[in-house]
């Protein structure tokens, strides 16, 4: 039995309406950056292509598929402020059922502490790190369904202790892939958990906040006589406002009610939307680049020219390994780069 483009989408969209989760954006936000150099190339969300790059698999479970059998990936960034994170992967097939051992980690870099007063105390670090073990496997001709289980780990540590979390996290995924890989489609449910400990402890005991939930759909197609390929990801879809205070008024109280600036209804729709588009000449070379608009909106600076929102990346595949370059523009002189490499040990077997 095959799916059509319309039933799929019609499925995912039964999906999302019948759900309704309220926003969750408090603790480990980590769990949002992009995991690979790709991915941060296409505005550092997408849940549809299926190309058999094992690194999607941490966006969306249902990504993995048995042509990631034995591969590895590792991923590097130099990110803001000489903060460094990364991702590595190791996936495995077994009959029908695809597996895959996933680690993301972020290091925030060594940091002064000091008093009120400005004394200084000593130095501190922060550290995040998350588990990812995935499942997916195909549940109808051309149609896959994955889940990610994701303990999560978190610690300050300063010169008169430390300041420890956890907790776990769920990512469930669909992925529908045409046989003639012209056309995906994505949908994932992601961040489903909860704190198990807080960094502290209040009057009502352990301080618990949500965590970064977020319903994304993707549908990407492919030219069937150009080696164009085009993606459309939305994000935050159970969150309709987008609404944010302005950084213009960043020193002011950002308790008043009036500092959240009012942003149209088209602003606002396309603040969930990263669109994308990949040149693919052959099977062993691609080069993308994409537009995340709230990322745009957000971050850009009145009255200097700005690439915030754009991203641009690409790879190659040189021997056995795949080698992939990415790089995001936040504001005007920060931009975050990206590495990747991975390959399939099975190319190795004599």
């Amino acid at each position: 039995m095959r799916f059509n483009k319309v039933a799929i989408l019609l499925l995912f969209s039964g999906f999302f309406m019948i759900l309704s989760v309220s926003a969750g954006n408090g603790v480990f936000q980590f769990l949002d950056l992009p995991v690979s150099s790709r991915l941060a190339a296409m505005g550092g969300k997408n849940v549809s292509v299926a190309d058999h790059d094992i690194n999607f698999a941490f966006s969306n479970p249902a990504l993995l598929t048995n042509k990631s059998d034995n591969t590895i990936g590792l991923n590097m960034a130099n990110y803001l402020a000489d903060i460094q994170f990364g991702t590595a992967i190791y996936g495995k097939t077994f009959g029908k059922n695809q597996f895959a051992l996933g680690v993301q980690y972020v290091d925030y870099g060594t940091f002064k502490e000091t008093t009120e007063y400005n004394e200084i105390l000593g130095d501190f670090t922060a550290k995040d790190i998350s588990m990812s073990l995935i499942y997916s496997r195909m549940i109808l001709d051309g149609l896959y369904a994955g889940a990610s289980l994701k303990p999560i780990y978190s610690v300050v540590s300063l010169t008169s202790g430390s300041y420890m979390s956890f907790g776990a996290a769920i990512d469930l995924g669909l992925s529908y892939q045409h046989p003639g890989n012209l056309f995906f489609a994505g949908l994932v449910f992601r961040n489903m958990g909860t704190q198990f400990k807080g960094y502290y402890s209040d009057e009502g005991g352990q301080h618990i906040e949500p965590l970064p939930f977020d319903i994304q759909l993707g549908i990407s197609q492919k030219l069937e006589h150009a080696p164009f390929r085009f993606t459309f990801t939305f994000h935050n879809l159970h969150d309709w406002d987008l609404n944010y205070i302005d950084n213009k008024n960043s020193m002011l109280d950002y308790d008043r009610v009036d500092l959240v600036s009012q942003i149209s209804f088209i602003d606002n729709f396309f603040r969930h939307a990263i669109f994308g588009v990949e040149f693919l000449p052959g099977k062993n070379l691609y080069l993308t680049a994409s537009y995340n608009h709230r990322r745009h909106q957000e971050l850009k600076m009145d009255g200097f020219k700005s690439m915030a929102g754009f991203s641009f990346g690409g790879g190659i595949k040189i021997s056995y390994f795949q080698v992939g370059f990415g790089m995001s523009q936040f504001q005007v002189g920060n931009s975050a780069y990206m590495f990747s490499i991975s390959t399939s040990l099975n190319e190795f077997r004599l």
